[in-house]
């Protein structure tokens, strides 16, 4: 298969797996050399936060692997990673709450990431 030269990778679920797993498979694209994106919205902003919640942050089978721990990772390889433009507003919070790296999504900008004709775009 010919890889996209972009993913966005949208992540709104509040399941620890279903996060790690959208971590995990980022991570691979990553690794392919594809720049990514990842929104987090709704509960899986939370994986974004320096208070997270332990679902978040504890290792999960079979390799010990948390959502935070592979999103760090993620962004120290350069992917960009913005939760979404209300979800800070909507838990009363400001960006000082996030984890460095961690930036809010414009959503002009963010409707152009997800509309490039070369971009793929995961959901979870």
């Amino acid at each position: 298969p010919v890889p996209a030269d972009r993913l966005v990778t949208v992540v709104t679920a509040a399941d620890p797996q279903t996060q790690l797993m959208s971590m995990v498979l980022t991570t691979q694209a990553v690794a392919k050399g594809t720049a990514v994106h990842v929104l987090l919205c709704g509960p899986a902003g939370d994986i974004a936060l320096k208070d997270a919640p332990e679902s978040a942050t504890a290792g999960q089978p079979p390799r010990d692997m948390s959502p935070q721990g592979l999103l760090g990772g993620i962004i120290a390889k350069g992917g960009t990673v913005e939760v979404c433009a209300i979800y800070l507003p909507g838990k009363g919070m400001g960006p000082e709450a996030l984890i460095e790296g961690v930036g809010v999504a414009q959503p002009p900008a963010m409707a152009d990431a997800l509309l490039e004709r070369d971009a793929a775009v995961w959901s979870f």
